[in-house]
């Protein structure tokens, strides 16, 4: 299954660029990659234009966001890693409380076009 996520960064070129710096190869701790990958996400990408991040997220069958919520917060390198990001990001302003990440809606596909 495919997932689309919406998030802003700060509106802060030192902050973004330190985004970009900790999202390069290698750098997010080893224990983050291990939960992303043992929660059923088979491939994840995030994409940016100016303080926008797009989360493009495919998921095997056993992904199971409540599960993997409350297995991550269990986890501290995992948490360090959260509360280390949130200083770069900013909430969506329609995003509810304790809502980082927002899952869009997709609204149209050329697949379903005559």
């Amino acid at each position: 299954m495919r997932h689309v996520l919406v998030l802003d960064l700060q509106d802060d070129p030192e902050a973004i660029a330190a985004y970009r710096h900790w999202h390069r190869p290698g750098g997010p701790p080893e224990a983050v990659t291990r939960a992303i990958r043992a929660g059923g996400v088979a491939a994840l990408d995030i994409w940016q234009v100016g303080d926008r991040l797009v989360m493009l997220m495919e998921t095997t069958p056993e992904f199971d966001p409540v599960a993997n919520a409350a297995r991550e917060a269990a986890d501290p390198e995992v948490q360090a890693w959260e509360v280390l990001m949130d200083r770069f990001q900013r909430r969506l302003p329609f995003a509810r409380e304790g809502e980082k990440w927002i899952e869009a809606e997709q609204i149209y596909s050329l697949d379903d076009q005559p």
